[in-house]
């Protein structure tokens, strides 16, 4: 998916480094956040970006997002600053306590057993990975490398027993008075009264354990509390992986422990950013740069909730589109709420490819503000599809549900230079089409009736098409608006409404003219002839 600079002479990155440095971009804007961290010159090993995963689930549509997005600012800001090398963590929350058992999950009774226990001491309920932590790992290191993503995975477990915490934790516990000062006035009175930022991890059972804490020892760089079941006082080190810290507080020290530099979230997190960054603050460190950005809604603009499964899942955008289109539909507007739904996949498809195609032709300025740029991580790989794909869509409807090879005909027919057979994007769109078509136009199209005036401006474009027989989309376009004209549809875009209702059963499609000159007249002035009864 991404092609990067590296294709570019050195003049030509000049000249678009130069412009980078005044992009309204958002990724060049963030960058420019990075550039302003390090006045007076960058760490040793350069600047560290961060995403975070809780492998309790799979990768989802919303891991894409944060990872791409991220990787958006990475490479903006590699523009700005070439010489400062930078990293990216893909981070794991995987010592998190196995709080409840998916019920999607097989083994329920294997799950039941590990309750409370670090996810990577959960037994993996497939049987291919060492534990259910493993497992999801794996998943999510294969969905990332898909994609192309340039990235370093980290374990929380593997940072945590291997010492690569130990100093900042005990940082931690030497300032356990004042974190406890930021975080208890956000919690309630049952809450904070059992608080403690430290999760002991039970030597007797191996569960991550919630329990308040009844001393504790900055000398020694221990913690205890009460056993739940035993009642008996037991005492463990907060290094070493034998305690956890509360999300919160783990956050907060996994950036200073890391030095991360930039992190985003979700607009969700809001308020734990806040008290996080307090906390680091508290740590002695500065918190990273990032923003927040805006949670996606459903068809009907509510939040989308994994829980409800009104969603919409990478599988099915990849069923349909290239991963390209997605990663565009990321890029725009990060902090506005966007509807994300299966109807939103060809507009963002179509204007994905129409950003491709004007590159070449844009100021640097321009080049640097084109989604197109972002998506690839530098110039976009010049392609420009014969058709869209929302007009391959109404040709599908109107073919009624047609093979690639008949609908590969209609192609060449319109534009002879194209040839599915020797395009394969071409190719992958036509079977999309065909895919979503099937999967959900073709349940709810509902063509309708002409009342009296639209069949006599229908018969007027019937009459005009059987004298025109070798008319471009150009010339049947113009006389499609002249015959809306005549007939007095005011507004005008009634008439095209019309057209797309009676002739295509949508509310919307495209220009009637190019999709006239596709189908083929003769087509055209059967599928109007049928309309009209």
């Amino acid at each position: 998916m991404f092609t990067g600079l590296d294709s570019l002479s050195p003049s030509d990155l000049q000249v678009l480094h130069a412009a980078a440095g005044i992009s309204k971009a958002w990724p060049f804007e963030e960058a420019r956040k990075l550039i302003a961290r390090y006045p007076d010159g960058y760490p040793a090993g350069g600047v560290l970006f961060e995403t975070g995963y809780g492998p309790s689930g799979l990768p989802h549509i919303g891991t894409f997002g944060e990872v791409v997005r991220t990787t958006m600012v990475r490479r903006a800001f590699a523009l700005l600053q070439p010489d400062v090398p930078t990293r990216l963590i893909a981070f794991s929350d995987d010592m998190d306590g196995m709080r409840k058992v998916p019920p999607h999950l097989p083994n329920q009774e294997l799950l039941a057993a590990a309750l409370n226990k670090p996810l990577t001491d959960v037994p993996d309920p497939f049987g291919t990975h060492a534990s259910f932590g493993a497992h999801n790992n794996a998943r999510l290191m294969a969905f990332l490398d898909q994609f192309g993503f340039d990235y370093q995975f980290l374990s929380s477990t593997e940072c945590y027993r291997s010492g690569r915490f130990d100093a900042t934790l005990l940082r931690v516990l030497a300032h356990t008075d004042a974190i406890m000062a930021a975080v208890l006035p956000t919690l309630g009175p049952d809450r904070r009264a059992t608080y403690a930022p430290f999760l002991p991890v039970c030597p007797r059972t191996g569960q991550v354990l919630q329990v308040p804490l009844t001393g504790r020892d900055e000398a020694a760089g221990t913690v205890s509390y009460a056993d739940p079941q035993t009642g008996e006082t037991v005492t463990v080190p907060v290094t070493g992986g034998h305690c956890k810290l509360q999300w919160k507080v783990d956050w907060a020290m996994r950036w200073v422990a890391l030095g991360v530099d930039y992190e985003m979230a979700g607009k969700d997190l809001i308020d734990s950013v806040s008290l996080s960054s307090k906390i680091a603050r508290i740590l002695g460190a500065r918190p990273p740069e990032g923003f927040n950005y805006e949670l996606f809604l459903d068809e009907q603009g509510a939040k989308i909730s994994k829980t409800k499964g009104n969603g919409l899942t990478i599988e099915e955008w990849l069923r349909y589109a290239p991963p390209e289109s997605l990663a565009f539909y990321m890029f725009q507007q990060p902090r506005a709420a966007k509807k994300l739904h299966l109807g939103v996949i060809p507009k963002a498809m179509d204007e994905y490819f129409q950003f491709v195609a004007a590159y070449p032709g844009q100021e640097p300025k321009e080049q640097l503000g084109n989604p197109a740029f972002h998506v690839h991580g530098g110039p976009p790989p010049a392609y420009a599809p014969p058709v869209s794909f929302a007009l391959l869509l109404n040709l599908v409807a109107v073919a009624g549900g047609a093979d690639a090879a008949m609908l590969g005909q209609y192609l060449q027919r319109y534009a002879p230079a194209c040839d599915p057979g020797a395009d394969p994007r071409l190719r992958q769109m036509i079977e999309a089409a065909i895919a979503f078509h099937a999967d959900h136009v073709a349940p709810h199209l509902e063509r309708r009736a002409p009342d009296e005036r639209e069949a006599a401006a229908l018969a007027d474009v019937l009459h005009w098409l059987e004298a025109n027989p070798e008319a471009d989309a150009e010339a049947i376009q113009f006389e499609i608006y002249e015959t809306g004209k005549r007939h007095g549809f005011e507004p005008l875009r009634s008439w095209f409404q019309a057209l797309y209702e009676i002739l295509l059963g949508s509310s919307q499609g495209p220009r009637m003219g190019t999709f006239f000159a596709l189908y083929g007249t003769a087509n055209s002035r059967a599928l109007i002839a049928s309309a009209l009864g």
